[in-house]
């Protein structure tokens, strides 16, 4: 069975290919540059870059199955040229943000807009599909956390008491290497959170266990956060999206399994992995 990889250099792509290959997959790594990345050995790197259909003339070719990100200005086209191709199945990395009542006012949702262009592609191809709907990745805690602690041993974020589910990278590339190899997943639409809830001060004390030091944690406004964000690089209209003013009379009253999906458990077999095997995996960066 040959997989085309999708945003194969990214943090789930990559780890994706490194399980398709470990389970005897042939694997077609997509990539605007392949000559400037690094894949590993037996992956065959081809050119292409998802905004300029036009580029991926001869991709897939030959694959049984896509693993596909979302540009929903092209997402039509891209799903034509899997489909003339012979692929079988598409595996696409959506977002739990993607509203699908038909009467939701989803003018101010950046991530419906982004994502449900593409998933209504998918869905109309005919072919098999699988939507992967993430929520907050806990690997996005690398943008804003390691240099503070290093430097200060302090985390600084909004919501300090708002407890979310983020999910491990490695648990998305797990469920989407079953959709793209397994029967039995066509026309599910899987909800993948982390296994637990956790706020952001609680993020500060499993990062400050492991690190075996103090590591204390800052409040920060809407408008700091903000601020911090666009200078980190996330652009003004995603830093919109994501921040908001909670209602103080309810923002910690969150149901403890009401937002933690069993999805992931269901297709894999056991839970998640928490966010203290993440801060192990990713440890270094806190050193």
């Amino acid at each position: 069975m040959r997989i085309l990889v999708t945003g194969a250099s990214g943090t789930v792509g990559s780890e994706a290919v490194t399980r398709l290959l470990e389970r005897g997959a042939a694997v077609r790594a997509l990539s605007r540059d392949p000559d400037n990345r690094v894949f590993p050995e037996g992956v065959e790197a081809v050119a292409g870059d998802l905004d300029r259909p036009e580029s991926l003339a001869g991709a897939f070719d030959g694959v049984d199955s896509v693993m596909l990100y979302p540009h929903p200005e092209t997402a039509e086209e891209i799903v034509a040229r899997i489909r003339a191709a012979g692929v079988r199945r598409i595996v696409l990395m959506s977002s739990a943000s993607v509203e699908t009542d038909p009467e939701a006012d989803t003018s101010d949702n950046f991530g419906h807009q982004h994502h449900r262009p593409a998933e209504e592609a998918v869905e109309r191809s005919g072919l098999e599909w699988t939507h992967l709907r993430g929520g907050e990745f806990m690997v996005n805690d690398l943008d804003s956390y390691p240099d503070s602690v290093r430097a200060e041993g302090v985390i600084r974020a909004p919501y300090g008491d708002n407890p979310g589910v983020p999910v491990h990278e490695a648990d998305m590339a797990d469920i989407a290497v079953a959709a793209l190899l397994e029967d039995g997943h066509h026309g599910r639409a899987y909800e993948v959170t982390g296994p637990e809830h956790i706020t952001p001060a609680e993020r500060a004390a499993v990062i400050s266990r492991a690190l075996g030091r103090e590591i204390t944690f800052e409040h920060l406004t809407t408008a700091q956060a903000r601020e911090m964000w666009i200078f980190q690089g996330v652009p003004p209209e995603i830093c919109d999206w994501l921040l908001w003013e909670p209602d103080p009379e309810d923002s910690t009253e969150w149901a403890a399994d009401e937002f933690v999906s069993k999805d992931y458990e269901r297709v894999i077999g056991h839970p998640g992995r928490t966010y203290a095997q993440w801060v192990s995996d990713h440890l270094d960066a806190f050193r």
